[in-house]
């Protein structure tokens, strides 16, 4: 730690951003922390801070849609022991949260905002996560405290709720991983149960097949810090997660013996193994768990009790593989049978290869991926290149009218899917989505839209909102306020990046729209909240109106005007998607 402390320290001390954004270390260490290990971008780490006076012991939050957490975050930017005092403020925090119109009532107008947001993940059954990051140590009593707290909140069903500590071996080893570099290598020793084993040779390489008690995978270096899983291609989906709330369940139920049938096991590999046939202890030098991290950190989610069942075990795959890339297959292909997303289910349908067949036959240079971790062939041109969950949340945005739900890919591949996907769609509107969706990035990336800094804070909806304004000019101008226009009608419009920037503006002016009418109600605004509600459409789109009477009178803006107006021929029938 002591080197990374020291880069810590020299950014809070040199960036600019946290100087002039934050008026402490330990918020400056908080912003730290929030970008370059859970890489959020300076404007979400800015607003996921709700540290200051009054903030009821919540130093951060972060209400992830997409994997359905609520994080709660407590920071202490300190070396050396850390006794109990933080574990309390912990404990105070899942206190408050289960009465928040107290908690609200209360705390400061930043930490207000952010409990609006909580409140509707909560009634949605969000997983609770409390992260206590410190960059020093736990005392021995301490992390009894721990110890105790963890298995406490372990036992409520409602919320789900776990308590990660992040110490300072987390935070060097998430560090690293966020920045693509190298960890050190894991070697561990463990006794395996005579008659609980098997030792075989498949294909020369060393495999060893064992049934191991909870315990003993508990005791596996690298667990709790994430060092364990780094050749894993997923990380933990959170206790949420129907298989993780599945296997808890079994651990704490009347039957948790059967744990070993009805878990598909972990898969662990290894540079070198050696087993000692004679001390049934067997040497691990380069370990990986590359599945089972969903197991694992479900188990340590839960109590003392359920980890030290003398009968629940697990059946653990230990391969020794020193070539790289074929560990790499083994993590792929093993993760492939599992967890399976409805976007791969949906990756054969006869549409959606429908589709891929006529739009790389209309663009010989285009490409449609399919499949997840697919790879652009190298003579295919990137900008021809359409990813199919773009494409769904873009069908879902333009065609359907609802960014607001654009973000949730599972729900569009499995609940939407029929609606979404027709494989009459033209080769050319696909095109025609993928240049407006195109454009829209880049200007995103670029920074220069002029967005309120709450747009800016949740681009999984921003993005597509935009999105949206775009349709709704063409709507608008050729009086087709009712229907949609075919995405490659609006292609050959002459200045695209004027009018994603006259997008922005009226995203900007909905925002304040819907924020003054919840404080002429006496109600608290949650951007997040409104950018998931209906009620964001309907102030853009009003406010895509107005602008389109503005329009006449601006330079150029008669000619502009002209230009968004389409045939009535070039306008569907939206499309339903409730």
């Amino acid at each position: 730690m002591p080197e990374l402390l020291e880069r810590v320290r020299n950014d809070l001390s040199n960036d600019p951003y946290y100087i002039q954004n934050f008026p402490n270390d330990g918020q400056r260490f908080l912003a730290w922390y929030l970008r370059n290990c859970y890489l959020r971008t300076t404007v979400q780490a800015k607003d996921d801070i709700t540290d200051g006076p009054n903030d009821k012991e919540f130093d951060a939050i972060i209400v992830d849609d997409e994997k359905r957490q609520v994080i709660v975050i407590q920071s202490k930017f300190y070396g050396g022991s850390v006794d109990h005092e933080p574990l309390l403020e912990v404990l105070a925090a899942w206190l408050q949260i289960q009465d928040l119109p107290t908690l609200q009532a209360n705390c400061n107008p930043k930490l207000q905002i952010k409990l609006e947001a909580v409140a509707e993940a909560l009634a949605d059954e969000y997983e609770i996560v409390f992260e206590l990051v410190t960059t020093g140590s736990l005392t021995i009593d301490a992390k009894k405290d721990l110890e105790a707290f963890q298995s406490k909140i372990s036992e409520f069903e409602h919320p789900q709720a776990s308590l990660t500590l992040v110490d300072s071996d987390v935070v060097q080893t998430r560090w690293t991983e966020a920045a693509g570099k190298d960890l050190p290598k894991i070697h561990h020793t463990l006794t395996l149960e005579p008659g609980r084993y098997l030792a075989v040779d498949i294909a020369n390489f060393k495999t060893v097949v064992a049934a191991l008690r909870l315990a003993d995978c508990l005791k596996l270096p690298g667990i709790a810090d994430g060092k364990l899983f780094r050749p894993n291609v997923r990380q933990s989906l959170g206790l949420t997660n129907k298989v993780n709330k599945g296997m808890k369940q079994t651990l704490n139920g009347d039957n948790p013996q059967y744990f070993f049938f009805y878990h598909n096991g972990l898969t662990a590999l290894c540079e070198k193994l050696e087993l000692n046939e004679v001390s049934h202890q067997i040497k691990l030098d380069g370990l990986g768990v590359v599945n089972g991290c969903q197991s694992l950190t479900t188990i340590l989610s839960c109590s003392e009790r359920v980890k030290a069942l003398p009968d629940a075990r697990v059946l653990v795959r230990f391969y020794e593989i020193p070539q790289r890339d074929l560990a790499d297959k083994i993590s792929i292909y093993t993760n492939s049978q599992s967890a399976v997303k409805p976007r791969d289910l949906r990756s054969n349908d006869k549409r959606v290869l429908a589709l891929k067949k006529a739009y790389e036959n209309a663009y010989p240079t285009g490409y449609l991926i399919t499949k997840r971790g697919e790879e652009r062939p190298a003579d295919k041109n990137a900008d021809l290149t359409v990813d199919v969950a773009v494409l769904a949340k873009c069908l879902m945005t333009w065609h359907c009218q609802r960014p607001n739900i654009a973000y949730n890919e599972n729900r569009l591949f499995d609940k939407h899917f029929e609606q979404l996907f027709k494989s009459d769609y033209l080769p050319s509107d696909i095109a025609g989505l993928n240049n407006w969706f195109r454009r829209i990035e880049a200007r995103w990336n670029a920074g220069d839209l002029a967005l309120n800094e709450a747009l800016l804070a949740s681009p999984s909806y921003s993005k597509f909102h935009l999105f949206y304004a775009v349709q709704l000019f063409f709507s608008a101008a050729s009086n087709q306020i009712d229907k949609v226009p075919a995405p490659a009608a609006t292609t050959g419009f002459p200045d695209p990046d004027a009018l994603i920037g006259f997008a922005a503006n009226c995203y900007n002016s909905a925002l304040d729209a819907g924020m003054a009418e919840y404080q002429e109600r006496g109600r608290i605004f949650s951007p997040q909240n409104w950018l998931k509600a209906k009620d964001s459409l309907l102030k853009l789109s009003a406010s895509v109106n107005m602008f389109m009477g503005f329009m006449a009178s601006m330079p150029g803006g008669p000619q502009m005007k002209q230009a968004l107006v389409l045939p009535a021929n070039r306008f569907g029938l939206r499309w339903v998607a409730e």
